[in-house]
């Protein structure tokens, strides 16, 4: 890590604080400042108007684990190594965001979620206080993985046995931590919630941080993964609403989807829609919950005097499928499970960005810790892979990439995707099977033109695209320049996790 920031580095109005707020699991498309026809998020879409929306930000390896590699090391999955979601794997990478930031002079801190092992792991961090919601690693003993006593790694745990009773556990309200169609309301006090509290222990860290020195502040929320627990007053807002139909492509095996039936912990399946639509309603509860909170949380930045002074952006670690194409969670290529919200936002100005602007470059989430190295002016270390989304949020020309490649081993549905915005191809390393999507005129993947005559030449570039990102790699996905598919696919690549 670099050394301690010089004096200069380290006045507060040399270089702004930065706030990174994520959330965990949600949509690309839930920001009503994106369009979305029932969501309600006035203070994300406040955000969007004082700096820049990214439409086409995707997650590269769209689960928890991962997608928070890339975020936290600038990496690309080749080079983190983790191209699928595997607990309980330490985290030693040597240049993480925070200690970069750390090193250059700014007092950092993460509230909320971290999701790395060991799970009171600083990651840089000069302080953490941790709720990763449910994680199975932490709450059993397997083969003496966990670390100590399943509260000792979760602080909100311990706060709300403080504050509600200590009787009270994160599982009291009988939703399991994966189901995507099951909902119930929050049955707590809403000051109680875990959403509440992030911002809470947020805004006390502006109390009590170093006022010598710019700050890193990570809010990282657990919601709207589930449990679908919106508070009442929130599910109250979406329940009786009529929502769309969710979208069926052409290519999916319903009679598969009806013989997986309706497990509300399943992948695939068909949801009775009563259900499905309970659930989609929390989901969507949530993120309106959330968006409170994050205005609340803004509002404590102004009355602090910070306000003019903080650059934020926010981002979701990946989205959830939420019933599209009769699936479900994430991890799959999917705009619904890769594509996230990202937004980055100047309220002071500081920037010069384009206020109120969109970008439709495909960008990442290990763009996140080059983008803020260069707010802070900090050095950018040599491993990472990523790159600051300033110029874009400007309107400069930038040498920027012209397609981006995604992946996540997933069992037989082990996948790999590459798109620039407009067109999407997938592969099924295990299958073979391909699809080939246009985003522009077919943004719900509706129609899979992978068999379409007028689409071969595409369908071949792309394909050629993938071998290319593909070749060397050690599970065998490409001989001769052509994909082969069947090879086993790897959780973590050997490369970076010596077996």
């Amino acid at each position: 890590m670099n050394g301690g920031g010089s004096r200069s580095q380290s006045r507060p109005e040399a270089r702004p604080n930065i706030l990174l707020i994520t959330v965990d699991q949600m949509r690309g498309d839930c920001l009503s400042a994106a369009g979305h026809p029932i969501v309600e998020t006035p203070n994300l879409d406040r955000l969007a108007r004082s700096g820049v929306l990214f439409r086409n930000a995707y997650s590269a390896t769209p689960t928890c684990v991962p997608a928070r590699a890339a975020l936290l090391t600038g990496m690309s999955q080749r080079s983190h190594g983790r191209v699928g979601y595997q607990d309980c794997v330490p985290w030693e990478y040597e240049h993480m965001l925070a200690g970069e930031l750390a090193g250059a002079g700014y007092h950092t801190q993460c509230v909320g979620k971290m999701h790395v092992y060991p799970a009171r792991n600083l990651c840089g961090f000069h302080n953490i206080v941790l709720h990763d919601g449910y994680l199975h690693h932490n709450r059993t003993k397997h083969n003496n993985t966990v670390d100590g006593h399943f509260d000792q790694v979760d602080d909100y745990l311990i706060w709300l046995r403080q504050n509600a009773g200590a009787q009270y556990d994160i599982t009291d309200n009988g939703l399991d931590c994966n189901a995507s169609a099951a909902a119930r309301p929050w049955h707590l006090a809403e000051e109680l919630h875990p959403t509440n509290w992030t911002v809470t222990q947020s805004i006390d860290f502006l109390r009590r941080r170093d006022p010598s020195k710019p700050f890193f502040l990570y809010t990282s929320f657990v919601r709207p993964h589930s449990p679908l627990d919106p508070p009442q007053v929130y599910m109250d807002m979406y329940k009786d609403l009529e929502l769309p139909e969710p979208p069926i492509g052409d290519w999916v095996d319903v009679e598969a989807a009806k013989a997986n039936g309706s497990d509300p912990t399943t992948h695939f399946g068909i949801v009775p829609r009563r259900r499905l639509d309970r659930a989609r309603a929390a989901y969507y509860a949530l993120i309106t919950h959330l968006d409170d909170q994050i205005g609340r949380l803004v509002n404590a930045l102004q009355e602090y005097g910070v306000s003019q002074n903080t650059i934020i952006l926010f981002a979701s670690d990946h989205g959830e499928l939420l019933g599209d194409h009769h699936y479900y969670r994430k991890a799959l290529p999917y705009e619904g499970s890769a594509k996230i919200p990202f937004i980055v936002s100047d309220s002071g100005g500081k920037l010069g960005l384009r206020r109120g602007g969109e970008a439709a470059e495909v960008i990442e989430l290990r763009d996140i810790m080059p983008t803020l190295l260069d707010i802070a002016r900090a050095p950018i270390p040599a491993t990472v892979e990523g790159s600051s989304v300033l110029p874009l949020c400007r309107g400069e020309q930038a040498d920027w990439r012209p397609y981006l490649h995604g992946e996540h081993s997933y069992g037989a549905l082990s996948n790999h995707f590459v798109t620039d915005g407009k067109e999407k191809y997938l592969w099924f390393s295990q299958s073979g099977e391909e699809q080939l999507f246009d985003l522009v005129n077919d943004p719900q993947e509706l129609v899979n033109l992978a068999d379409s005559p007028n689409r071969q030449s595409r369908l071949a570039e792309w394909r050629q695209r993938l071998a290319v990102e593909l070749d060397g790699r050690e599970e065998g996905y490409v001989e001769e320049g052509c994909l082969v598919a069947g090879r086993p696919p790897r959780q973590l690549l050997t490369s970076v996790f010596p077996e």
